[in-house]
C-alpha cells in the first residue's frame, strides 16, 4: 500500500511539472465505489426444463430409482411414480378417450414416466405455474398450500437454475427480473 502511495505521489508530483517536492498536502479525491449491475437472466418457462428439473430431485436422472421404499408400494422411476399415479393417468386416459394405458412397470421407463407426468399436468394444470405444478406433484391436490411442499419448491427452483445455468442455449436472454415475492 505504501508503494501505492508513493508511486501516486510521485506521478502527480512529475505531472504537475514541479521538480522541487512540495511540502503542501495533496488533495486527492475520494475513492468512490463503482458498482456494475447486471442483468439477471432468466430462463424461459418450458415445461421441458420443469420436467428435466423434477427429475433430478426426484431421482437424480436415475431411471430404475426406487424412494419411500417404508410404504407398502414404493415411488419408482425418474420421476417416482406411485401406483395411484398410474391409476390416475389410466383414468384420465379413459376420460378423454384415449386407447393409451399404462402399466406399473412403465413407471421405470424415462419416456413412459414423463408422457404420464404430462397427462396429468395437462389435465389437473394445464395453465398451471411451476411452483403450482411441482407442489402439487409432490403434495397431492393440496399441495400449492400444504407448507410442507415448500421446501420441495425450493429444491426444484435450485434444479431449474442449475440446469439453466448450465446451459449452453442460454446466450442473448437477458431480460431484468426481481425475485418473486413468497406468498
Amino acid at each position: 500500500m505504501k508503494k501505492m502511495v508513493m508511486l501516486l505521489c510521485f506521478s502527480l508530483f512529475i505531472s504537475s511539472g514541479n521538480l522541487t517536492p512540495s511540502l503542501e498536502p495533496i488533495m486527492l479525491e475520494p475513492i468512490r465505489e463503482v458498482v456494475i449491475e447486471q442483468p439477471v437472466i432468466i430462463p424461459p418457462k418450458r415445461i421441458e426444463n420443469l420436467v428435466n428439473a423434477l427429475i433430478y430431485v426426484e431421482s437424480r436422472g436415475i431411471d430404475s430409482a426406487i424412494g419411500d421404499r417404508h410404504l407398502k408400494e414404493p415411488s419408482v422411476g425418474v420421476l417416482q411414480l406411485r401406483p395411484i399415479m398410474v391409476r390416475e393417468v389410466n383414468r384420465i386416459c379413459k376420460k378423454k378417450g384415449l386407447k393409451e394405458r399404462f402399466t406399473l412397470k412403465d413407471r421405470f421407463d424415462r419416456n413412459k414416466s414423463i408422457h404420464m407426468f404430462l397427462i396429468w399436468k395437462e389435465f389437473h394444470h394445464k395453465d398451471g405455474s411451476f411452483e403450482t405444478i411441482s407442489r402439487s406433484w409432490n403434495g397431492g391436490g393440496r399441495g400449492p398450500i400444504n407448507p410442507r411442499t415448500e421446501k420441495y419448491w425450493v429444491k426444484v427452483q435450485q434444479a431449474l437454475e442449475m440446469q439453466y445455468v448450465l446451459s449452453p442455449s442460454r446466450a442473448g436472454n437477458t431480460q431484468q427480473h426481481t425475485k418473486p415475492k413468497r406468498e
